[in-house]
């Protein structure tokens, strides 16, 4: 079972599936909000925890694909369920391939529905460490200066400080210190720490590290 956080949408125009559906996920102990339509759900602000959005593929108005482009195009994180009685293949392949967690044609056995929101809810509450992590360590790089994000970048690639003050004309004394400040800012030891905040910053390489501008809140 997820946190107290995780939050479970159902989204049907027909009001006895919505219904259906809810005495379900309730009696499966989940926190759940009932929506008859995706605009509704729209009006919604985002869920700050772990989510996922049951919905109908087939609604009047804006229907569950459509309801999937937007979440994206939004930026929003729920991850979505869709259920259908009139699904097909291509259908399918389009909704798995935007990145949702399962198409259940009708009727599906209630256990069926429940395996899905359970992963469902762990693959969000994945996604959301991930971003604060990625957020986490783009803060710590933001502390240092231009010269030391330069000299950082040249050290996660195993370069000595003889080598980096090569690459930056500097001297190798110079380099160290930058170091030792890189080191201290981040609140990391060795260089093997050093790596792991770059990657979890998820900062791409600098195709020329000489004129590398600091800026990873752009990245």
């Amino acid at each position: 079972m997820m946190t107290p956080t995780a939050m479970v949408f159902v989204i049907d125009d027909d009001e006895a599936v919505r219904k259906s559906l809810g005495r379900l996920l309730g009696a499966a102990h989940y926190r759940i909000e009932l929506f008859k339509s995706a605009s509704e759900f729209l009006s919604r602000s985002a869920h700050p925890g772990p989510s996922c959005v049951v919905v109908d593929v087939r609604m009047p108005g804006l229907n569950g694909i459509d309801l999937q482009k937007a979440l994206i195009e939004r930026h929003r994180e729920e991850q979505i369920i869709f259920i259908t009685g009139h699904g097909n293949i291509p259908m399918c392949a389009q909704a798995m391939k935007a990145g949702a967690v399962d198409f259940l044609p009708k009727p599906f056995k209630p256990k069926e529905l429940l395996a899905s929101v359970e992963r469902a809810l762990r693959r969000s509450a994945e996604q959301r460490r991930r971003a604060a992590e990625k957020n986490h360590a783009r803060g710590l790089l933001e502390r240092l200066t231009p010269r030391e994000f330069q000299v950082m970048q040249l050290v996660i690639t195993g370069l000595l400080n003889k080598q980096v003050g090569a690459e930056l004309g500097m001297a190798e004394k110079t380099v160290k210190t930058h170091r030792g400040h890189i080191m201290q800012k981040l609140g990391i030891t060795s260089v093997a720490e050093l790596i792991g905040v770059v990657k979890k910053a998820e900062v791409p390489p600098a195709k020329d590290l000489r004129l590398r501008s600091h800026s990873v809140a752009t990245v």
